[in-house]
Formats: C-alpha cells, sequence, structure tokens
C-alpha cells in the first residue's frame, strides 16, 4: 500500500521501498513547500504528478545521472556551439524557462508542470535553490532548463528547445560550468535517448544515493554555507555563459 505523508512533519520512507512498478514510486502526500522539496532532494526524491493527482513523490532504481567531465559532445553539436549565434544565461528569465518547458509538446496531451508546481519551484528560484539556463539567439529565447542546485549536485526537471539543439548548448555549458567549478553530477531522473546520446548513464539507486550522502549529508569541503536548507552550489552560474 502507497504510504500517504501529512504535512506535518516533513518525512519520507526509506527510497528502498519504492514500488517496481511503477517503477520508482514512494509515497503521496506531504506539501510542494521549500522544506519538503529540499528534504526530497537531499533523499534522491522528486515529485512527479498530473493536475488530477495527489502529489506524487519518486525515486527510481535505476538512476539516469549525467558527470559533468563525462559530456559528449558530437562534432556537429561543437560546431552548433561555435556557430550557432547562441547566448546563454543563466537565471535571467527562470519563470520564462519553466513556462517553456511546461508548453504542450507534439505528442503528450498534456504537462506534469502544472500550475502548482510552477508556483513551488518559483518559491525555489526566490531562495536560491532553484536554477536556470537560457539559451538566446537574436534576442529570442530558444532553449533552456532548469532544476536545483545543491552544493556539488544540479538535480535536472526539464529542458526545451525551440531550434535545434538549443537545450543541449544549455546542458553543454551547465556541465562545464560544473565540472570547472567542482560540481560532480547531474541527475537526470529517468532514462531517455536524448540524455543517453549526451553521455548520462543508468546507476544503481543505492550508488546515486551514497553519492548524496557523501556531497549534501553535511556542508563540508564540497559545500558552502546552507541558505534556508538549501546548499549553496559548488560552481559559479555566472561562468555558464563564458563557458563553451
Amino acid at each position: 500500500m502507497l504510504p500517504w505523508l501529512p504535512d506535518r512533519p516533513v518525512g519520507f520512507p526509506p527510497v528502498a521501498s519504492a514500488l517496481r512498478d511503477p517503477d520508482g514510486l514512494l509515497a503521496a502526500g506531504g506539501a510542494l513547500t521549500p522544506e519538503w522539496l529540499l528534504a526530497a532532494y537531499r533523499r534522491g526524491i522528486f515529485p512527479w504528478f498530473s493536475n488530477d493527482q495527489p502529489v506524487l513523490w519518486w525515486s527510481p532504481d535505476p538512476r539516469m545521472v549525467l558527470f559533468p567531465d563525462e559530456i559528449r559532445v558530437r562534432r556537429s553539436l561543437t560546431k552548433r556551439l561555435r556557430n550557432g549565434g547562441f547566448r546563454v544565461t543563466a537565471d535571467t528569465v527562470f519563470e520564462r524557462v519553466v513556462a517553456a518547458c511546461a508548453a504542450p509538446r507534439d505528442g503528450q496531451p498534456g504537462t506534469w508542470i502544472t500550475a502548482e508546481m510552477r508556483a513551488a519551484y518559483g518559491r525555489l528560484h526566490r531562495l536560491g535553490a532553484a536554477r536556470s539556463v537560457e539559451v538566446w539567439r537574436a534576442g529570442e529565447l530558444v532553449g533552456g532548463l532548469y532544476g536545483v542546485a545543491m552544493g556539488p549536485v544540479f538535480f535536472g526537471e526539464s529542458m526545451f528547445s525551440r531550434q535545434a539543439d538549443a537545450s543541449k548548448v544549455a546542458l553543454v555549458h551547465l556541465a562545464r560550468a560544473m565540472a570547472a567549478g567542482g560540481g560532480r553530477l547531474i541527475d537526470c531522473q529517468m532514462h531517455t535517448g536524448h540524455l543517453a546520446s549526451l553521455g548520462a548513464r543508468d546507476i544503481a539507486r543505492s550508488e546515486f544515493i551514497g553519492y548524496l550522502e557523501q556531497w549534501l549529508g553535511d556542508a563540508g569541503s564540497d559545500c558552502r554555507e546552507t541558505v534556508d536548507g538549501a546548499l549553496a552550489p559548488t560552481w559559479s552560474f555566472d561562468a555558464i555563459d563564458t563557458l563553451a
């Protein structure tokens, strides 16, 4: 039986108790407050649900991750990075990036990025925990991604492209900024061929949780001060627009 979480206190069952079918479904209930969300990410858990569902919490096994120094940039993408006319920024239009990620896509009847989710991550952004990377061309927002940055880990939530490879450009800039600044891991949550083509790979959930316990369990040498419960990222988002 799926555990139902009360609004208080903040707490999750062990991730090892998550269902196998559907893979990783752990619990329902709780809330989308910063306290709940930050506690979830520290434990390798994320929310994912539709408008007609309660808040659902997930921790799939295996977990798809991208180690920043393993990002795979093929020749065609290298050319686009150099000559595509893109400009990359960070945290300049967070809400627009989330809205673009939430927009309907071909073959999809709706979106899991509900109004409730958009409001929740907006609150996290104002606390400095949720961050975005934006890709511009000729003054237009053409791609980007957003997620939660804690210590040396970036928990990716979604990305979008309005022009070919724009989301890939965002991810490459993020990965290279992380690699240059002590970032260790980008959480991609679930397997996709798109991310696998960029170097992401599946690891066991237990291995993923081990990394989080090592890097996020306490503020240590890999982490700066905490802000409202969120470890500040080890890398500089200001460097994202200078690394290609």
